[in-house]
């Protein structure tokens, strides 16, 4: 769902950049507001079929009953909370799109510390266990996105009016050509995590927990990546509407070493001091948490020895997006889920459960020689 509102929103922001870079402030102002509308149509659309797919969707990943109680819980109450989380993405897009990515960074630093403190007090002071941890991520969310609102509406480009507000179906149609693709693909690559989820489950719970402890990390090595592409994406789609395609390809070199260099940086950082990330995780008794920690450290391992890769798919993803191109993203996205699942459900059957950790790392490889 999240790779849903975030490919929509990415996607949207691409003509946005474009018409930012080629100074037509008209056409800009009308890409804005018909992102809003649209995100608004979206937004309804996504929290009714979340809250109908909860159930058969946690039953169709082989969720273990003693902590399916748990998902229902979280999930119904983020799912509540998409409109919240759809129009932080669509407004820190927006600005990122035009050329501000400090706000949606103030942003994200406030409103983690927030959620950290919600944490302590709804989970520790209050008791609220699970439900607890998703109000505090909600709440958290919802500063984010006002945080990002009271910015975009100081925008003197922008100045949005009434009438730019009104349904044309040119600039829609412009905008869903580029945004769904890059909703589709990334619900793709989710659809092919959750189908690998599903053969995790049935490796018992202390397997889940080392692979999910990873999994946490995972989104820390990745933020990297993530970033260069919001840059890549913003930087080609500027220079692309001001006809200055020599500083795209030198833009490409440069973010090309930067993500190598990056990568290799954290990759240094994981194999040495990884064990202490994964520790923060991982509870419960001595031979429990030294089951999942060796699933965790080694699954972690894995992926940290391939981690250029990851950056160079990002690098290459994020610049054909900014060219105006989604249609490969997605293609690489179909390649994603094809190597995931097919992997996750081949390879076990050869190697056992070590055949899972290659996975994901398979993934990354098609799709960025793909692209």
């Amino acid at each position: 769902v999240l790779g849903f509102v975030i490919g929509l929103a990415n996607g949207f922001c691409v003509v946005v950049s474009q018409r930012f870079g080629a100074r037509d402030e008209a056409g800009l102002r009308r890409c804005v507001a018909m992102t809003m509308l649209l995100s608004l149509i979206v937004t309804a659309v996504a929290t009714a079929a979340s809250f109908l797919g909860t159930e058969p969707m946690l039953r169709a990943m082989n969720t273990p009953e003693e902590i399916i109680g748990g998902a229902f819980t979280y999930l119904r109450i983020m799912f509540a909370g998409i409109p919240i989380i759809m129009a932080y993405n669509v407004l820190a897009s927006i600005l990122r799109a035009l050329g501000d990515s400090k706000t949606p960074l103030y942003a994200m630093v406030i409103a983690s510390i927030l959620n950290i403190g919600l944490d302590l007090l709804f989970v520790m002071v209050f008791h609220w266990g699970i439900a607890g941890a998703v109000v505090a991520t909600v709440i958290a969310q919802l500063f984010a996105a006002l945080y990002c609102l009271r910015a975009v509406l100081h925008v003197k480009v922008i100045h949005l009016k009434k009438e730019y507000f009104r349904l044309n179906p040119e600039i829609a149609k412009r905008l869903l050509g580029l945004g769904t693709p890059v909703a589709a693909q990334n619900v793709i690559i989710a659809v092919g995590g959750m189908v690998v989820q599903s053969v995790v489950n049935r490796y018992g719970t202390l397997f889940v927990a080392g692979f999910t402890a990873t999994n946490k990390l995972y989104g820390i090595l990745e933020i990297a990546a993530v970033s260069f592409g919001y840059a890549v994406t913003t930087y080609v789609g500027q220079n692309l509407g001001a006809g200055l395609l020599d500083r795209v390809k030198k833009g490409m070199h440069s973010a090309t070493w930067i993500a190598l260099l990056t990568s290799v940086v954290i990759t240094v950082f994981v194999l040495i001091f990884g064990k202490y990330g994964i520790a923060l995780f991982i509870s419960g008794t001595a031979e429990e948490v030294s089951i999942s920690s060796q699933v965790a450290l080694h699954y972690l391992n894995i992926m940290s020895i391939c981690l250029s890769i990851l950056y160079m798919l990002h690098i290459y993803r994020s610049a054909l997006m900014g060219l105006g191109d989604t249609i490969m993203p997605m293609a690489s996205g179909i390649m994603e889920f094809l190597m995931r699942i097919g992997v996750a459900l081949f390879l076990p059957l050869i190697i056992g459960q070590e055949g899972i950790f290659y996975a994901e790392v398979t993934a990354w490889t098609g799709a960025a020689i793909l692209l």
